[in-house]
């Protein structure tokens, strides 16, 4: 029996990257999968992975969907549950980071941090606990970040954004237990995908990998693996927690 036979699970972000594995990884153990992605040039990879998950068994429907537009998420939920007629799993995953030091950051650098990264979870939490609530059951698995428990130097905007998911995590976790619905967070370390080619090689990359207890960097793999998990009936009495895919780095 595969472990989300029958589930409907919604990923932002999933065109690639961590998002991209962890659709594919639900797809795999049963999961109907609906997933976003946002701007015009992602949208031939959105199409690639939409026909193969298709290709797996499972349903799967690819949306131009921003998270971090609240009317935007509604319209996305909603048609989701026109098409699936269930939403058991929400993965937050869309995020972006612009880095700078706090001297030289600009509002408009911090502001849109904060909307994509923050307010979405916010956005699609809000849309998705209503079904979630009738059914009297579902799993939202908040993607947060390392660098949210330990902060980084040029990265203030990212962590805090980051940091208020795992709040709002722990948040949600205590306002709907007793519904019978789960909310935990992923803080991925040094993760290889697209976003983070500098991690391959060079004297950089070393030196990240030497602070690693593991002595490497993860994969989108990885964090898929812990994704379902928290999806999955095997963490049926985990809810609030904020687990660290990160070879060891925070300990």
């Amino acid at each position: 029996m595969k472990l989300l036979a029958g589930k409907v699970a919604i990923v932002t972000g999933a065109s690639r990257g961590i998002g991209e594995g962890i659709a594919l990884k639900f797809a795999e153990q049963g999961a109907n999968i609906a997933f976003t992605y946002v701007s015009n040039s992602s949208a031939e990879k959105a199409k690639a992975l939409e026909e193969k998950i298709n290709a797996l068994g499972t349903r799967c429907r690819s949306y131009q969907s921003n998270a971090a537009d609240f009317s935007q998420c509604e319209t996305l939920v909603n048609d989701v549950l026109k098409e699936f007629n269930a939403v058991d799993i929400c993965v937050n995953n869309a995020g972006i980071s612009k880095d700078n030091l706090l001297l030289r950051m600009s509002v408009e650098q911090w502001d849109e941090v904060m909307q994509v990264n923050l307010n979405s979870v916010f956005n699609m939490t809000k849309q998705v606990i209503r079904p979630m609530m009738k059914a009297k059951r579902g799993s939202i698995i908040n993607m947060s970040s390392i660098i949210g428990l330990m902060g980084n130097a040029g990265q203030g905007s990212y962590a805090a954004s980051k940091a208020g998911i795992i709040g709002f995590t722990k948040s949600v976790a205590k306002e709907l237990g007793s519904r019978n619905i789960r909310c935990n967070a992923i803080a991925p370390g040094f993760i290889e995908t697209d976003m983070t080619g500098y991690l391959k090689e060079g004297e950089q990359a070393d030196k990240y990998r030497a602070g690693i207890p593991l002595g490497k960097f993860g994969t989108a793999e990885d964090v898929a693996n812990v994704a379902l998990f928290l999806a999955s009936d095997m963490s049926s009495y985990v809810t609030g927690q904020v687990i660290n895919a990160d070879g060891g780095l925070y300990m």
